[in-house]
């Protein structure tokens, strides 16, 4: 068989099919629901994503498959749902006229969870089992973020998925992965912040250390498995045959340490802890308080400390011994510093903003989210959106960030209500009547 880019030929002829491998090598199976469409914008349409995850690594990572075109069937508890969907407040009330009680859907599973439609079934019954059983043998992708071998006892662990599915990519989140001392430990994006690296670098030079802002482990594993699912899913276009992604908080963590490990690694000496906003190299590069705020100016080179010092009204510390060259700047740290300080405290960060438009240095206001989301580059780049929420009306959200040259990833549906699409996978997919679902609903197999 001939390949273009290692891709067998026939495979490449079958694209405009519809069909594609399936349960193993040889076979294909046809696309079926959105995959008719034909919309070429989203690269993934067609590929069916059976999501068994909650709260953010693994949700973030079925998201970004969503946007880019796959349907994604989130499975949720019955009862309670996605852990997030209690996460609140804030949350976008239910409006008036909506079947649904209480205070609304919360701003933390919103954020998350589009493109996607739940299905809320419960696996402690072997009805369930089947069910996800039937599901699995239909899907191209399974994502899970359980406790390694928890799901082994329901017979939805890889090696049972497997022989059911043998072309399915099985990826399984979780916070030390498959192996290791650490493997049977429940991990949260905070603990392995704070076990590997990252919290001991991060806070004030002087004060205690802190986690980051937003949960970043948890969305950098997303990030990572969403692209080791892509090239799984290039590896299965020359072999029919699916795999086993082993993606860990903990490994993430680490390797998202980039320059810091490095430095490390090839002197063999610990790291230089923490620096607050400024760089342990170059000085100056952090905030300064302005009379109404902060702002963050980089001088990276002799040069751009030369654009800082005209702008600061300062142009004599180019030629000050103390101050001309990097290295000379970097053993005065505290003195330059303080004296820059002096000097911006005595504008607004506006006004410094304006000071240093155009002059080629880089410098930025230090943003509270909501000036963020509103920010005029934010808008330019439409990187928040609007969609309609069957039972909240309006809702706004952040919207996919890659943009392409023809691909077209986007917010389709907003993101679904607990059980919203519980009958209608039951009936495309598994082709069940009502009587049938409405039997599993009256037993509490699903909602």
């Amino acid at each position: 068989m001939s390949r273009i880019l290692g891709v067998p030929r026939a495979l490449l002829q079958l694209r405009g099919t519809g069909r594609r491998f399936g349960p193993g090598p040889g076979a294909f199976r046809t696309f079926s629901g959105s995959a008719a469409s034909g919309d070429v914008t989203l690269p993934l349409e067609g590929y069916r994503v059976l999501d068994m995850t909650r709260v953010l690594a693994g949700p973030y990572c079925t998201q970004i498959l969503g946007d880019l075109g796959a349907e994604v069937i989130k499975i949720e508890h019955p009862v309670r749902g996605d852990d997030t969907r209690a996460w609140g407040p804030p949350y976008a009330s239910y409006k008036s006229g909506s079947a649904l009680e209480g205070p609304g859907e919360s701003a933390y599973f919103l954020g998350v969870n589009r493109n996607k439609k739940s299905l809320a079934l419960s696996f402690q019954d072997p009805a369930g089992i089947e069910i996800l059983h039937k599901l699995a043998a239909k899907c191209d992708i399974l994502v899970e973020n359980y406790i390694p071998g928890a799901l082994k006892k329901y017979g939805l662990d890889f090696e049972t998925i497997h022989k059911i599915n043998p072309a399915l990519i099985y990826a399984s989140i979780t916070g030390y992965g498959q192996n290791g001392p650490y493997s049977k430990r429940a991990g949260y994006d905070v603990m392995v912040e704070a076990e590997f690296g990252l919290m001991h670098i991060t806070g004030a030079r002087d004060g205690p250390p802190v986690k980051v802002g937003v949960a970043v482990t948890d969305l950098t594993t997303g990030l990572y498995t969403s692209n080791s699912i892509m090239a799984a899913l290039l590896a299965r276009a020359k072999t029919g045959k699916g795999q086993h992604i082993d993606a860990a908080l903990s490994d993430c963590q680490t390797a998202t340490l980039a320059n810091i490990a490095s430095s490390s690694l090839i002197s063999g000496e610990k790291d230089t802890g923490r620096w607050g906003t400024a760089h342990p190299s170059i000085v100056p590069y952090k905030s300064f308080e302005t009379k109404d705020g902060d702002i963050l100016f980089g001088g990276g080179n002799d040069r751009l400390f030369g654009i800082l010092c005209d702008g600061l009204g300062r142009p004599e510390w180019k030629e000050e011994e103390r101050y001309k060259i990097n290295a000379s700047r970097v053993a005065h740290r505290n003195e330059l510093e303080a004296e820059i300080e002096k000097i911006t405290v005595t504008k607004t960060t506006q006004e410094w903003l304006d000071i240093f438009e155009g002059k080629g240095m880089p410098y930025a206001a230090v943003n509270d989210v909501l000036t963020t989301l509103t920010h005029e580059h934010t808008q330019a780049r439409n990187m928040v959106v609007e969609v309609e929420h069957g039972d909240c009306g309006p809702i706004k959200l952040v919207n996919t960030p890659i943009k392409y040259s023809h691909s077209k990833p986007r917010v389709r549906t907003p993101p679904p209500t607990l059980g919203q699409n519980t009958n209608e996978i039951l009936r495309e997919h598994l082709g069940m009547d009502d009587n049938q679902i409405q039997a599993l609903r009256e037993s509490g197999v699903v909602r």
